[in-house]
C-alpha cells in the first residue's frame, strides 16, 4: 500500500470531510476557485481544523493522477484495511452474507464500480490480493463514488487460500465467467456467497475457477459481447440483493 492517498473531486472530499473528517490530512485547492464552489469545504475543513492550500492546476493535475479534480484535492490517511482471519471469525454466517473477491483487476475504475455496486446492495465486504490488483488510489475512491468506507476492505495474500478458508466457513463461491455451466438466472442465492470476479481481458484464473463452486455466466441476447467486470459484478449483486430482501 502507497504512504500516501489522495482523493479528488468535490464530492469525495466532501464525503470524506462529512464522514471521516480524521483521515483527511490536507486540502489542495485550485487558486481563485469560485467561492460558490468552495465555500463548503472550506467551511468544513475549518471546523475540522484542516489546512487548505491553494495551488496552480498543475500540481491538482500531479496529484489527481491526470484524473479530473474539479479543482480540489485531499491528501489522506491511508484506507483502512482488515485482515482476512480476524474478518472471517466475526461474520455472523447464518444471515447469508454476500462479499466479493477480486482476482487481479488492475482497472481502477473497475474497482471503484465494484466497490460501489457492492456498498449499494449491502454485500458485507470485499476481498482483495495484495498481488497484482490495482491499489487503493484516488481513482478508485471517486470511481467508487464516495462509498469506499461503507463496505468493509480485507487483504488476503493467495487467493485460492483465501476461498479455502470461506468455504470453511461456510461460504459458496461463485465465479463469473462466460463459458459458466450455470445462468444467472438459475441460481439460488439464499445462501451465504462468494462472488469472484476476474481481471479484464483474461477473466478468473483457471487454478481459481476450479475452486469455484458454480460456474456463473451472464445470458446475453442479440450476440452481444458479455459485459466487463464492474457491470458483471452488479448485475450479479443484484440478483443476490432481490433473492435475500
Amino acid at each position: 500500500m502507497e504512504d500516501k492517498e489522495y482523493i479528488f473531486g468535490k464530492h469525495p472530499v466532501e464525503e470524506f470531510l462529512a464522514r471521516t473528517p480524521k483521515r483527511i490530512q490536507k486540502i489542495f485547492m485550485k487558486e481563485g476557485i469560485e467561492p460558490r464552489f468552495g465555500s463548503s469545504i472550506k467551511a468544513l475543513a475549518k471546523k475540522y481544523k484542516i489546512s487548505v492550500v491553494e495551488v496552480d492546476l498543475k500540481k491538482l493535475a500531479l496529484l489527481s493522477e491526470g484524473e479530473q479534480h474539479q479543482g480540489v484535492v485531499a491528501l489522506v490517511s491511508p484506507t483502512p484495511m482488515f485482515d482476512l482471519k480476524e474478518w472471517i471469525a466475526k461474520i455472523k454466517i447464518e444471515n447469508n452474507p454476500c462479499v466479493v473477491l477480486m482476482d487481479e483487476l488492475e482497472d481502477p475504475h473497475n474497482v471503484g464500480a465494484i466497490i460501489r455496486s457492492a456498498a449499494g446492495f449491502g454485500a458485507s465486504a470485499i476481498l482483495l490480493a495484495k498481488h497484482r490488483q490495482s491499489p487503493i488510489t484516488g481513482v478508485v475512491t471517486k470511481a467508487s463514488a464516495g462509498t469506499i468506507d461503507r463496505v468493509p476492505l480485507v487483504r488476503i495474500g493467495n487467493i485460492n487460500d483465501a476461498i479455502v478458508k470461506l468455504k470453511e466457513k461456510g461460504f459458496w463461491i461463485l465465479g463469473l465467467d462466460g463459458d459458466g455451466d450455470q445462468s444467472l438466472f438459475e441460481i439460488d442465492m439464499k445462501m451465504p456467497v462468494c462472488i469472484v470476479v476476474g481481471g479484464e481481458g483474461k477473466g478468473i484464473r483457471e487454478k481459481t475457477l476450479d475452486n469455484c463452486d458454480i460456474k456463473v455466466r451472464i445470458p446475453m441476447e442479440n450476440k452481444v459481447e458479455s459485459f466487463n467486470a464492474s457491470v458483471s459484478a452488479a448485475l450479479v449483486l443484484y440478483e443476490w440483493r432481490k433473492q435475500n430482501k
